[in-house]
C-alpha cells in the first residue's frame, strides 16, 4: 500500500511547553486505514485531524471492540526524531487484535506509516525536560448492526500529541489506594490486552481514590483479592531488601514494553529483579521490617513514577521516606536518557523516525 498525505490547509499554534498537560493538544495531522472482510486493510493515508463519522449504530459503541497502544516520540539534542521499541508495541497491538477478534495488520507496513506521520510531524515534539509526542494508534468495529458479535469492518486511526509529564507530581512519589473491592481483570479475561473497555472498568476505583487524595490505584487479583497485579494502567516493582519483584505475566497482567525494559535494564546492573506473585501481606511485611526500599509503577506515559505510600485496609504503608528510590531514578534517567538520545542505546531500542 502507498500511503498518500493530503495536507492541512491551515496549521494550528503550537501550545506553550509550560502548560501541555497530557493529551489535551493534538497535531495537524492523523493517519486512518480502513478493513473490509473481502478487502482485508486498505486506503491507508495521511489527512488533517478530524473528527471521525461513523454510524451511531458502529459496534464500538455498544460492545467495546476497540484496541489502542500508547508510544512516544523524542527529539535528540542532534535533531533526530527518535522512537523507543515501537515493534513491541506493533507486535503488543496485534495480540490486543487476535484476543479482540479483530484482524492482523502489518506490523512493518504500520510502522512504516507512524514513522511517515511523526516525521511530518515533527515541528509538533516539544524540547522542554519531561516532554515528548505521545503516539496513540487505536484501532475500532465500525459494522452498523445491534448484534453480539465480531465486526467485519475496522477503522486504524493514528492521533498525536505534544505531552508534558503523565501526573503533575512528575517524578515525586505519588500516594497510591489498593483496591480491596473492585477488580480490573480476572483469568480468561483481557486483562492482557490493551483493550478500551479494561480502563472503563476501572474509572469507578478510580474516581474513589482521587476523592481520597490519591494519585492511582493498585489492583489486586480478582479471585483471592491479595496479590498484587498493576498499578493504574502501570505495571509495578517493589524493592525488597535490595531484590526488585515484579508480578509475573499471566492473562490479568498488561505485558509492558517499559516493564520488558526495566527487567533488562536491572539484568545488564546485576541487580536482582523477580517476576513471581506478590502478595499485600509480603508487603506489608517488608515495611514493618526496614526490607521495603521503594515501590514504582512504569509505562509509556509516566516512564518511572515511584510510590511514596500505600492505603490499604485502614492503615498506611509508607515507602522511601516520601523520598524517590536510588534504583527508581537510575531507572529513570537511563530510560529516559536513551528515549531522549542524549545517553548510549546499548540495546538499539531508539528507531530513527526519518530514516
Amino acid at each position: 500500500m502507498q500511503i498518500p498525505v493530503h495536507k492541512a490547509a491551515e496549521l494550528k499554534p503550537k501550545p506553550d511547553q509550560a502548560k501541555l498537560g497530557f493529551g489535551r493538544f493534538f497535531t495537524d495531522h492523523m493517519f486512518v486505514m480502513e478493513y473490509r472482510e473481502n478487502q482485508g486493510w486498505h486506503q491507508a493515508r495521511i489527512v488533517p485531524y478530524a473528527p471521525l463519522q461513523l454510524d451511531p449504530a458502529a459496534l464500538v459503541f455498544h460492545y467495546a471492540q476497540a484496541v489502542f497502544e500508547g508510544m512516544k516520540a523524542f527529539r535528540s539534542p542532534e535533531g533526530k526524531v527518535l522512537l523507543f521499541r515501537p515493534e513491541q508495541n506493533m507486535r503488543r497491538l496485534n495480540r490486543s487484535n487476535e484476543r479482540m477478534c479483530i484482524p492482523a495488520f502489518d506490523e512493518q507496513f504500520m510502522l512504516g506509516a507512524i514513522k511517515k506521520l511523526v516525521a511530518l510531524e515533527k515541528d509538533w515534539i516539544p524540547t522542554e525536560s519531561g516532554t515528548s509526542l505521545y503516539i496513540r494508534p487505536f484501532i475500532i468495529a465500525t459494522d452498523a448492526v445491534l448484534g453480539v458479535r465480531a465486526s467485519s469492518s475496522y477503522k486504524f486511526v493514528v492521533i498525536l500529541s505534544p505531552v508534558g509529564p503523565y501526573y503533575p507530581e512528575g517524578i515525586n512519589p505519588i500516594s497510591i489506594h489498593v483496591e480491596c473491592r473492585y477488580v480490573r481483570a480476572v483469568r480468561g479475561g483481557t486483562g492482557s490486552a490493551k483493550a478500551a473497555g479494561n480502563y472503563a472498568g476501572g474509572l469507578k476505583a478510580q474516581e474513589n481514590s482521587k476523592k481520597e487524595g490519591h494519585a492511582q490505584v493498585l489492583w489486586l487479583d480478582a479471585l483471592e483479592q491479595k496479590y498484587v497485579e498493576e498499578v493504574g494502567a502501570m505495571n509495578v516493582f517493589f524493592n525488597l531488601g535490595g531484590e526488585l519483584v515484579t508480578p509475573d505475566l499471566g492473562d490479568t497482567i498488561l505485558p509492558g514494553v517499559t516493564r520488558d525494559s526495566v527487567i533488562k535494564l536491572l539484568r545488564s546492573w546485576n541487580i536482582p529483579v523477580v517476576e513471581r506473585r506478590l502478595s499485600m501481606d509480603e508487603v506489608a511485611a517488608a515495611q514493618r521490617e526496614g526490607r521495603l526500599a521503594e515501590a514504582f509503577g512504569c509505562g509509556t506515559a509516566a516512564v518511572i513514577s515511584p510510590i511514596g505510600k500505600l492505603s490499604w485496609q485502614g492503615t498506611t504503608i509508607k515507602i522511601g521516606g516520601g523520598k524517590i528510590g536510588a534504583v527508581s531514578r537510575r531507572l529513570y534517567d537511563t530510560i529516559t536518557g536513551i528515549q531522549n538520545g542524549v545517553l548510549p542505546d546499548q540495546f538499539q531500542w531508539t528507531v530513527d523516525a526519518e530514516s
